[in-house]
């Protein structure tokens, strides 16, 4: 039942035997920019400045979170006594 049935005889299917009328057109890559060592220099500096702001803004944002645990802390256990 739940097995498929094949055929007794499968015939192979037709060769594709005619040339396409119009051959495919030709890929054309992207044009070639001119890239020089200032600009290279220019890209990886900036990355690097990139990265190490974006370290400081998760630094500091970890350290006001401490900070904000620490201060509730010690205000609740001020106005516990």
């Amino acid at each position: 039942m739940f097995l498929p049935k094949y055929p007794d005889n499968p015939t192979p299917p037709s060769a594709h035997t005619h040339a396409p009328t119009d051959p495919a057109p030709a890929r054309r890559g992207l044009a070639s920019l001119p890239v020089d060592q200032k600009t290279v220099v220019a890209l990886l500096v900036g990355g690097v400045v990139l990265t190490a702001l974006l370290a400081a803004v998760a630094v500091t944002a970890i350290s006001v979170a401490v900070a904000a645990v620490v201060l509730r802390s010690l205000l609740r256990e001020q106005h516990r006594r």
